[in-house]
């Protein structure tokens, strides 16, 4: 049997041991397993308790157990759940059963949510949400993959391509009733209407300038300098918590340290690189050219500096934000009779892009976090405007465009070639959507996923 043929199972929940685990079944034999598990199969949608037995007729779990008769199903497909005791031992129980049957083997990733695409149940750009969905670290990722999954491009994709069908099929009547006067100019004049129309649509999405995709993908911060000026210190004062090994001997940190942080809502990498200078230690040395790489490949760079060195940054593309470190030293300097009051030390610490903090105290750090949302905000948006989440999302709706433009440039040529021009623009759209011609790239989408979705 073909394996898009075979049932197939998975752990749908949280690794065991837990209190609850859900074993999900989906396929021909899935109505077969059920029936030999728990003696029948229950009312559709219906929670049943039943005593789960093996193959020996051993009992394996006091169980409560699910039946969703295809093709109203997740999958579209006959499925059964069992929702048994979490614990390792039930489960390799409830596999090892569910593998001695005919044609049911454990799932592959993304399986489930592949078959629900196949059988109709979501189209691609639904079936993107939902794994942005199961990957979404904050709030804001993850109300952006909830509109997707609701079909908000999806439903623009089926819209915007039955309008170009609509147009294509006028312009395609004018072509067979060219020999009946001015019947063509009727029907051109407003297929080119609707064209026009659309073409708006779609530059305005496109124009929303890849802000989904940045909210997706998160920001990359890099925290940049010279030895032992406290990189490793805002590194753990930004992520709460000690991830990065603080010494005052310079060279501690070797190698990049990164941490994912949620800055109000905003998905934020921020990256502990080692200090640059020039050194003979060629682990250090290794340290410093990934430092300077990954500096220049980060959307924003702080450079720590304190009084004591004052070392200029490195060139990057990217924005550079100066951040002097220890203004609670520098407060009192060699020809002050005292400290300046906290007031005077609050007016240091944020000029533009230069920033005074004291990594050790956690002074001005309130201020560089309000700054940098304020960095997240300004490149990615709220993510509530925009219907663009993925790159191949993005190329196809320009393909779409510019078969749009073309078919409007091309008319006065001859319908027939704004006709096929159309007829692209409802191919891509097509493939957007996942209903044309995108078998090479499903096995790169669905191998994301995790097993049991």
């Amino acid at each position: 049997m073909h394996p898009r043929e075979q049932t197939i199972f998975a752990l749908s929940s949280g690794r065991p041991p837990s209190a609850i685990s859900i074993v999900r079944l989906s396929g021909p034999q899935a109505g077969v397993a059920l029936t030999s598990l728990a003696g029948r199969i229950p009312k559709p949608r219906m929670a049943m308790r039943a005593l789960l037995r093996d193959g020996n007729r051993q009992p394996i779990d006091d169980a409560v157990v699910l039946w969703f008769p295809g093709p109203a199903s997740a999958t579209g497909e006959d499925v059964a759940e069992f929702h048994v005791h979490g614990g390792r031992a039930v489960l390799a129980a409830l596999f090892a059963t569910l593998s001695g049957f005919a044609d049911v083997r454990p799932a592959e990733p993304g399986e489930f949510t592949r078959r629900a695409f196949e059988n109709g149940k979501l189209d691609l750009t639904e079936a993107e949400g939902l794994d942005d969905l199961i990957h979404a670290d904050t709030d804001r990722q993850r109300r952006q993959a909830l509109r997707q999954l609701k079909g908000l491009l999806g439903d623009k994709a089926r819209d915007w391509r039955a309008q170009i069908i609509e147009a294509a099929a006028l312009i395609e009547a004018g072509i067979d009733f060219s020999d009946e006067g001015d019947v063509p100019a009727e029907l051109i004049a407003p297929a080119l209407a609707k064209i026009k129309t659309l073409l708006g649509e779609i530059q305005e999405v496109l124009a929303a300038q890849g802000r989904s995709e940045r909210l997706r993908e998160g920001l990359v911060v890099a925290i940049a300098g010279p030895p032992n000026v406290g990189k490793s210190m805002l590194m753990n004062q930004l992520a709460r918590r000690e991830v990065a090994i603080v010494s005052p001997h310079a060279g501690t940190t070797r190698d990049i340290i990164e941490v994912q942080l949620d800055l109000d809502g905003y998905p934020v990498t921020v990256i502990d690189t080692a200090g640059i200078r020039e050194t003979d230690d060629p682990v250090e040395q290794e340290g410093v050219r990934r430092a300077r790489a990954r500096a220049a490949e980060a959307d924003l760079v702080l450079w720590m500096i304190d009084a004591q060195h004052e070392q200029g940054p490195q060139k990057s593309a990217a924005p550079v934000w100066t951040v002097r470190n220890k203004i609670d030293l520098d407060a009192v300097g060699a020809d002050s009779p005292k400290p300046r009051q906290a007031a005077a030390i609050g007016q240091e610490r944020r000029r533009g892009s230069d920033f005074g903090i004291s990594a050790s105290r956690g002074d001005g750090i309130p201020e560089l976090i309000s700054a940098l949302v304020g960095f997240a905000r300004d490149n990615l948006g709220s993510g509530e405007d925009g219907l663009i989440s993925r790159a191949r999302q993005r190329k196809l709706l320009q393909e779409t465009a510019d078969s749009l433009r073309g078919s409007i440039e091309v008319i006065g040529n001859g319908e027939e070639l704004a006709a096929e021009e159309l007829r692209a623009a409802a191919y891509s759209l097509g493939r957007l959507l996942g209903r044309v011609d995108v078998e090479d790239i499903l096995d790169v989408i669905f191998r994301d996923f995790c097993i049991g979705k």
